[in-house]
C-alpha cells in the first residue's frame, strides 16, 4: 500500500495556491497549514484533498477547492471576538478553520435552522460555504449592522467569491475572485414569470 505525505501536500498547497493567488492573512496561512484537510475528504479522495479543485461530499454537498476557502475567510475579516454563523457542513473543513480564530461558530446545514439561530445571535460574521443566486432576508436578520457577510455567487454559470456589509437589514455584495465553487440550489433566485 502506498503512504501519502499529507504534510508535504499541505504545505505545498499553501505555497502553491494559497500564496501565489495572493492569501497572505497569517492565521488563514496557520490554520490551513496545519488543519489535516484530508479528515474531511471522503475516504476513495483523500489523496487528492490538496488538489485545487472540490471534492463531492455527496447528498450534493461540496468541500470546495482551498483557494476559494482560503479567498473566503480572509474577506470575512475575522477577530477573535467575532461570533460568526456559517450556513455549511456541520463538522466539516471551513467550521473547523474557523473555530481557530473566531469566540463563536454556529453553523446551520441548511436555511432550515435560521429560526432557531435567532437566540444564538446577532453575528458579525454570515459566510455561506457555496455560491447563491441570492440570500434570503431572514439570513440578513441575524447580523449586526455592519456585519461581514461572505459567499460565492453565481451569474451566468460563473461562480465568484463576493463579500460585503449589512446596511439597514440589506448588503450589497461585491465579487472580487472567480473561482470554481459549488452552487446552492437552496439560495436560487425566485424566478418570474416573464411574457
Amino acid at each position: 500500500m502506498e503512504s501519502v505525505d499529507f504534510d508535504n501536500m499541505r504545505r505545498a498547497m499553501v505555497d502553491s495556491q494559497l500564496r501565489t493567488s495572493g492569501v497572505n492573512t497569517p492565521w488563514v496561512i496557520a490554520a490551513m497549514g496545519a488543519l489535516p484537510r484530508e479528515n474531511y475528504a471522503p475516504s476513495g479522495l483523500r489523496s487528492t484533498a490538496y488538489m485545487d479543485r472540490g471534492l463531492p461530499l455527496g447528498e450534493g454537498r461540496m468541500l470546495n477547492p482551498p483557494v476559494a476557502t482560503a479567498l473566503m475567510l480572509e474577506a470575512a475579516e475575522l477577530s477573535a471576538d467575532d461570533n460568526v454563523l456559517l450556513i455549511g457542513q456541520a463538522g466539516g473543513y471551513v467550521a473547523a478553520l474557523l473555530a481557530t480564530r473566531a469566540r463563536d461558530v454556529v453553523v446551520l446545514d441548511n436555511l432550515a435552522g435560521l429560526a432557531g439561530a435567532k437566540s444564538k445571535g446577532p453575528f458579525q460574521v454570515i459566510i455561506v460555504d457555496g455560491a447563491v443566486e441570492e440570500l434570503p432576508d431572514g439570513l440578513l436578520s441575524l447580523a449586526t449592522e455592519d456585519a461581514r457577510v461572505v459567499t460565492g455567487v453565481v451569474e451566468r454559470g460563473v461562480t465568484r467569491v463576493a463579500a460585503g456589509y449589512v446596511r439597514g437589514g440589506k448588503v450589497a455584495l461585491r465579487p472580487f475572485a472567480d473561482t470554481e465553487i459549488a452552487v446552492l440550489p437552496e439560495f436560487a433566485a425566485t424566478r418570474e414569470f416573464v411574457f
